[in-house]
């Protein structure tokens, strides 16, 4: 069965960091161009990064540059995605997924065509 399942999300301190993993199966995510991107409770969908098959290729959105980093382990079909300095206004349902492309081409994705997970939550609050 072909699909993503995201993980890591939770509860945490503005500050604080959680590391969310994006992992393949049926499916190697290698040959593709990942993206995260997230929804907040009445708000639109927003992209927040990618990663392309070459891993100097990446994406961030003006929100979250300098405080996620993206990365991928082909080795264990997984996506990262890396978040320090948590803030409260982070609070989303964090998605990823591919659109089949093999690189970013300058485009954060959110959604679509392709294969896309079920989402985890991050709650940043105090």
């Amino acid at each position: 069965q072909v699909q993503l399942v995201e993980s890591g999300g939770g509860l945490v301190q503005p500050g604080g960091s959680l590391r969310l993993s994006c992992a393949a199966s049926g499916f190697g995510l290698n040959y593709f161009a990942m993206h995260w991107f997230r929804q907040a409770p009445g708000k639109e969908r927003e992209g927040v990064s990618c990663i392309s098959i070459s891993d100097e290729d990446t994406l961030y959105s003006d929100d979250v540059k300098g405080r996620f980093t993206i990365s991928r382990d082909n080795a264990k079909n997984t996506v990262y995605l890396q978040m320090n300095n948590l803030k409260p206004e982070d609070t989303a349902v964090y998605y990823c997924g591919t659109n089949h492309a093999s690189r970013c081409y300058g485009t954060i994705q959110t959604g679509g065509r392709g294969i896309w997970g079920k989402g985890t939550l991050v709650t940043v609050s105090s």
